[in-house]
């Protein structure tokens, strides 16, 4: 499959639905810093307002070792209708789950107690919402996954039979195309600025 990124194939520490093994051992490639992270992903019938969600496992928190789940809606919910996620395109979910390795990321570089803070700002603060989602976009676009990204963007938004409710949740929430594209060619710049340093 062309659109994979140096997989690693063991994946020992990690649970994955056959049906996406591709797509997430994809997104998990740009993300080497989670090589020995333990990461379940497990499908839910239903996610309240979402369909993904990166979550602790509280009591890895008591451990040497954290743990994270990644839930997965097992069906892609539209106005009229569902159907089943693996059947959306590979880029799109791709570019879903990097953002929610993105999550993760942000997560192991919390204290205990910053987890705590961060699970009661979610709750109560949607400026805090805003904050954590494009904190986790801006993770996955700084990882290599900004084409990803913005594939999945624009099927949410171009999607003319999702809710328009869900599609101003994420219009208000999340970073937009024009602004991870602005972020992967700032990020570009910097690399080619670096490596032009490297060689005077």
């Amino acid at each position: 499959m062309n659109y994979q990124h140096h997989i690693n194939s063991d994946f020992t520490n990690k649970k994955i639905p056959s049906v996406l093994s591709a797509e997430i051992a994809t997104a998990l490639s740009f993300y080497p810093e989670l090589a020995h992270t333990p990461i379940r992903f497990q499908f839910r019938q239903r996610i309240k307002g979402s369909v993904m969600q990166a979550q602790p496992v509280i009591r890895s928190f008591f451990t040497n070792q954290r743990e994270y789940q990644i839930n997965i809606s097992a069906l892609f919910r539209l106005t009229h209708a569902a159907e089943p996620i693996h059947q959306l395109p590979a880029e799109v979910l791709i570019g879903w789950i990097g953002h929610e390795l993105g999550h993760v990321m942000d997560y192991e570089n919390r204290s205990v107690w910053g987890m705590v803070c961060f699970g009661l700002g979610y709750l109560l603060s949607p400026k805090y919402v805003r904050k954590a989602e494009r904190t986790a976009d801006t993770f996955a676009v700084n990882h290599g996954l900004g084409r990803y990204i913005i594939a999945t963007k624009h099927y949410i938004l171009d999607h003319t039979s999702l809710p328009d409710k869900y599609k101003r949740k994420i219009a208000r929430l999340y970073l937009s195309p024009d602004d991870i594209v602005e972020q992967v060619r700032a990020l570009e710049e910097g690399l080619k600025n670096s490596n032009v340093a490297g060689h005077e």
